[in-house]
């Protein structure tokens, strides 16, 4: 009970926290901030355009034969890695090795805690944020219906990749310096970047993103794996 409390109530603090960022950051700088400019000259000088990311534009280029630039071809699948679906399928997958691997029903169940509190602070905070997309931009996916801050996507990276380097120190898992740098900043830090690049994110959406992804995995690692 006493963990529970602590979780709702840090989730409540993070949720006012997060809307009360994002608002400021509509209030300061509109809904086509300066902060975009950045995004579209790098996708410029890699010859994308507004408009030549949609559904039928993608699959006519696809069809067409016409070769892709590196970095799209380096987002593209962190961005599919990213989506709900996958997600879901990973924490899931995550939770039942763990508890395969250690018979510790605390650590089997963290990665699907770390990915439940920050996808209800996700969710309230941009219920309450409402911010649109960026726009003007090359976007070769479809965007959720979702407001744009923060960057659920970004959020469920390092919460769930964050937790999964927490459970490597936790049982002394062989190559945890090496495995951990990467499950925590390497990967997630990717995505954050496919998110922004493909037109989905405002910077400052994913900034958001980390430092919640950053915090559900420490509620996590602070209630349920450090003892």
């Amino acid at each position: 009970m006493a963990l529970l409390r602590a979780v709702v109530l840090s989730g409540l603090g993070a949720i006012a926290v997060l809307a009360a960022a994002g608002r400021v950051i509509r209030l300061l700088d509109g809904d086509d901030p300066r902060e975009d400019r950045a995004v579209r000259a790098l996708q410029d000088a890699l010859g994308h355009r507004p408009g030549d990311g949609d559904a039928v534009g993608a699959t006519a280029s696809a069809q067409s034969g016409e070769p892709r630039e590196m970095l799209d071809v380096l987002t593209a699948p962190l961005s599919w890695y990213s989506g709900v679906p996958q997600t879901i399928a990973n924490g899931a997958i995550w939770c039942g090795a763990t508890w395969l691997l250690t018979r510790d029903r605390r650590s089997a169940i963290a990665p699907a805690t770390a990915l439940a509190l920050e996808t209800t602070c996700f969710v309230a905070s941009a219920a309450l944020v409402r911010r649109p997309r960026p726009d003007r931009v090359w976007r070769p996916e479809q965007p959720h219906a979702t407001s744009s801050f923060p960057s659920g996507h970004t959020a469920a990276a390092f919460a769930l990749h964050g937790t999964l380097a927490d459970l490597l120190d936790r049982h002394g898992a062989r190559g945890a310096r090496l495995l951990g740098p990467i499950l925590r900043y390497g990967i997630p830090g990717a995505i954050a970047f496919s998110r922004v690049y493909r037109g989905q994110h405002h910077i400052s959406d994913t900034v958001a993103g980390v430092a919640l992804g950053v915090w559900s995995a420490g509620v996590v690692r602070r209630a349920m794996l450090s003892s």
